[in-house]
């Protein structure tokens, strides 16, 4: 038996671990309109809100599902956003100069042309803190028209 270089060990390593993961592009998840059902969570509410839906287009690239209702997106920075496998998550930071602040930290799961996740909100304003559970799903309608 010839014995391999040490070079080319690390070479099968390297593609046998990260060849998989270049190839990987994202996650499981249709390009397309999507219909998405948000339902509101808050802690002390003597009743529950009723679940909202909306449509949005989404793909690869945009694949985090807009929040209705709430602050500006002006006003609103990406901190991360990260997809590994089927699972993005993201985390977002929202000021309004002498208003109210928010922090929402995010994950959802792709299954091809349906998806599931939860936002976690924490808002703070007029000296008052809030913290809000927001239940999502998803089901892709078609494509994006225009």
């Amino acid at each position: 038996m010839i014995p391999r270089p040490p070079h080319a060990q690390r070479c099968f390593f390297v593609c046998l671990v990260v060849l998989p993961l270049i190839t990987h592009a994202g996650p499981n998840m249709q390009d397309g309109l999507w219909e998405i059902t948000m339902a509101m969570e808050m802690p002390g509410m003597p009743y529950a809100i009723p679940p909202t839906k909306h449509t949005q287009c989404l793909n690869t690239k945009n694949n985090i599902p807009q929040q209705h209702g709430g602050a500006s997106q002006a006003d609103c920075k990406m901190l991360s956003n990260r997809a590994v496998g089927d699972t993005v998550t993201w985390a977002m930071q929202c000021r309004s100069p002498g208003k109210s602040m928010m922090d929402m930290e995010g994950k959802i799961t792709y299954s091809g042309d349906s998806f599931d996740g939860v936002t976690i909100m924490s808002m703070q304003g007029a000296g008052k803190a809030m913290k809000t559970t927001q239940r999502m799903s998803g089901r892709r309608l078609g494509p994006c028209k225009g």
